[in-house]
């Protein structure tokens, strides 16, 4: 046969089929990949003998509960192995997986490994992010090969002993961690090594005793989470800024898309933000001594090109977003709700180019009553897209787990 025909005879796909039980294959030993992601797949049941397989896709079976202990003992070639999204899964027998590469557990009930990561020697790709029920990911250490690890959202916070260990993985080149220490930041961020490898992380429940947050722009940040923090100020460090920032607007966090901040009651600006040229979501809430997101005396310019939603919530004091009006050529969705005090929103006629997609979300009708707008003009565009939602609720979006293309690790394996 023509090696397409070919290849595609060796898959099995039936992703999104609502299967309830695994496939009838009458020959397992001819099977190299596949695919059943997307179905309703309850229990896994057996000891097929796949000595081919190098591929088995099964994320978001979201009604899969159990595979049973014989199920991978007969797959020696498996390379990638994908169970994310599979949110009722507790339990995972891994034995004999020696030739396993890639392996996303992510938004998984996972409690424990049945073997430790250190019989996983070949990993190159690790996803543990949102298994908060996790007990331990002892033997890491091991995983001398590893370069996405994703940890966000997970049981594990970072501690001293962990960030030792990280340090130890000098082929590490994408990390995503949650941090709940100052002291165990501060290592973090003086850490060349990990800061240059830092693509999403959750700073948590800061104490006083951090009062300034210093981003270091050797980060290659993605997405930001800061919760429950008691910081005052975030700086961004770099020789080239002035003692207050006044006047520079270097892109220095070029792919930062989300952020999302929460209950730091401390802040009283974002004007850092100006680093970020390609922010897409942008989420403030219950910060209760913030006054202004962009300060016109610390920013010359606001590069919000790429926003596409803008979430302010419960900031009593916050009043001004910008001090001018901007211009948001992607810009979809504003919500607001809790902010009495923010009567300006930087609008004019001609900064919003997309209203078949666009809409003004606010949760009290009297906010809508005290806005002042730029002019006219503005009111009479804007007012027919502006939505009283009573029961406004954002929810957090739940981060891309796929890091790392899953064809270059079965590449690195030919």
């Amino acid at each position: 046969m023509h090696d397409v025909v070919r290849d595609m005879a060796l898959w099995i796909v039936q992703a999104g089929v609502d299967l309830r039980n695994m496939p009838d294959v009458k020959n397992w030993k001819a099977v190299r990949k596949m695919s059943l992601m997307r179905n309703d797949i309850e229990r896994i049941y057996g000891s097929p003998e796949c000595t081919q397989l190098t591929t088995l896709f099964l994320q978001k079976n979201q009604s899969l509960v159990h595979i049973s202990h014989g199920f991978f003992i007969y797959v020696p070639m498996l390379v990638v192995l994908d169970l994310s999204g599979n949110v009722h899964l507790s339990e995972l027998p891994l034995f004999q997986l020696v030739s396993l590469r890639y392996l996303d557990l992510s938004r998984t009930s996972l409690e424990q490994f049945h073997v430790g990561l250190q019989e996983l020697g070949k990993l190159i790709h690790l996803n543990l992010e949102s298994t908060r029920k996790l007990e331990s990911i002892s033997g890491i250490l091991n995983l001398s090969s590893l370069r996405p690890l994703g940890l966000q959202g997970s049981s594990k916070t970072l501690d001293m002993s962990l960030l030792k260990e990280l340090q130890l993985l000098e082929y590490l080149e994408k990390l995503t961690i949650e941090v709940s220490s100052g002291i165990v930041l501060e290592k973090l961020l003086s850490s060349h090594m990990l800061v240059k490898c830092i693509q999403k992380v959750g700073i948590n429940n800061l104490g006083e005793s951090t009062k300034v947050l210093t981003l270091q722009t050797t980060c290659d940040l993605r997405r930001l989470n800061l919760s429950g923090c008691r910081m005052g100020e975030i700086q961004i460090e770099s020789k080239t800024l002035s003692p207050n920032n006044t006047g520079f607007t270097t892109p220095y966090f070029t792919n930062l898309s989300r952020i999302d901040i929460s209950i730091c009651y401390l802040l009283k600006d974002l004007t850092w933000l100006v680093f970020a040229p390609n922010l897409v979501d942008l989420r403030v809430t219950s910060s209760h001594q913030l006054e202004e997101i962009i300060s016109k005396e610390k920013a010359a310019s606001v590069p919000f090109q790429n926003l596409r939603s803008l979430y302010l919530s419960h900031s009593p004091m916050l009043k001004s977003i910008c001090w001018s009006p901007l211009s948001f050529p992607c810009l979809s969705k504003i919500s607001i709700e809790g902010c009495l005090m923010l009567r300006k929103i930087p609008l004019d006629s001609n900064s919003v180019v997309r209203f078949d997609v666009f809409s003004i979300e606010h949760r009290e009708e009297e906010w809508i009553k005290e806005v002042e707008w730029e002019d006219e003009a503005t009111q009479l565009r804007f007012l027919p897209f502006c939505k009283l939602d009573p029961g406004l609720t954002v929810k957090p979006n739940k981060s891309n787990t796929h890091t790392q293309s899953i064809n270059s690790v079965e590449g690195s394996n030919q």
